[in-house]
């Protein structure tokens, strides 16, 4: 009988004194504030840092380039995933438990959704834009215009926003589940189950884009190199004027490149696993321990936290536009007009 009465103790619900509620999972007390710094740290990383890129980018005029408003918008779905999804998240992760609500519940699982894909579908036109600025530099700025940036960033946030709301709000993402979902109800919870055949499908909705970027950012290295073979055997010829300002232009070109083929690199390494485990989970009878589940969905949001350290490694113009928006220079007068690049 003591023993009985001291299992029934041991074990914690979400909600004490309410009839079906969820099962707590316990931490140390160390252990919980380990998670907790560290997730938050996250969530802090990716509001601030991102807000600081879309600060630099919309207010110095001569970040005003079509790439740039395609990276802004990019720096919109991060921010936004630290904002209204990661400190979220983080109180599920660590508690176990969910304490928001049925309602943002769902919504939560819909910004997860459209963000991921937004920022995806973002990645896709940015290596189309970049492609295009390395395989024809000088053409390029008639091109890729910013009327066409601007219709790029349209179709990215309609069609993830459109595809993760009618999905989860029509509730076709659990059809043929109903006895796990019943299952899995319980008062302090928050998970969305997905059958095969939608799982399947945001596999392919995320595994084609991605190919064709890779196929792209593949092209672009490739131009690239024989650009600079090019570029270094006829350095020390006499070039004239228009010769030299298209080296200097195409070297610009590829360094962008560089970068935002980084950044395309980091979110490959952070999403595939948690797409492909999604997709073996699907169809082996959802095998993956729940906290390998919480490693790979918090490798996702991470991501989120990590374009603004590379633009912040990589990008001269980034760190100098960091420095005036943090002393609070960008509050004078004509710092809109203020030159970033050192190079001129």
């Amino acid at each position: 009988r003591i023993n009985t009465s001291y299992q029934l103790a041991a074990v914690q619900l979400c909600f004490e004194n309410v009839s079906g509620s969820c099962i707590k999972t316990s931490y140390s007390p160390t252990a919980r504030m380990i998670l907790y710094m560290f997730f938050g740290f996250g969530a802090v990383l990716a509001v601030f840092g991102n807000l600081l890129v879309i600060t630099a980018i919309l207010h110095f005029k001569q970040l005003h380039t079509p790439t740039n408003f395609l990276i802004a918008s990019l720096a919109g779905a991060d921010f936004l995933v630290g904002l209204t999804v990661m400190p979220f998240s983080m109180v599920r992760s660590v508690e176990s438990c969910w304490y928001f609500g049925d309602s943002y519940c769902k919504f939560h699982t819909c910004f997860d959704g459209s963000f991921c894909y937004a920022s995806l579908f973002h990645l896709c036109f940015i290596s189309i834009d970049r492609y295009i600025a390395v395989t024809d530099p000088l053409v390029y700025p008639t091109k890729f215009t910013v009327p066409i940036s601007g219709m790029c960033i349209a179709v990215s946030w309609g069609c993830s926003v459109t595809y993760s709301f009618s999905l989860f709000y029509t509730g076709v993402n659990d059809d043929g589940l109903e006895d796990l979902v019943i299952a899995l109800t319980c008062v302090g919870g928050c998970q969305a189950a997905m059958n095969q055949d939608w799982v399947l499908f945001g596999f392919l909705l995320f595994f084609i884009p991605t190919i064709a970027i890779l196929i792209l950012y593949g092209k672009i290295f490739l131009v690239a190199k024989h650009q600079a073979r090019k570029i270094e055997s006829t350095s020390s010829q006499i070039q004239n004027s228009a010769e030299k300002y298209k080296d200097r232009v195409t070297k610009r070109e590829r360094k962008a490149a560089k970068t935002l083929g980084i950044a395309m690199a980091v979110f490959l390494v952070s999403w595939l696993p948690y797409f492909i485990d999604s997709l073996i989970d699907a169809y082996m009878n959802f095998i993956t321990p729940p906290y390998i589940f919480e490693i790979l969905l918090w490798c996702v949001y991470y991501n989120s936290a990590m374009n603004p350290l590379i633009y912040a490694f990589f990008y001269p113009w980034f760190r100098k536009a960091i420095k005036l928006i943090v002393s609070g220079r960008v509050l004078r007068n004509g710092s809109s007009e203020m030159n970033l690049f050192s190079e001129k």
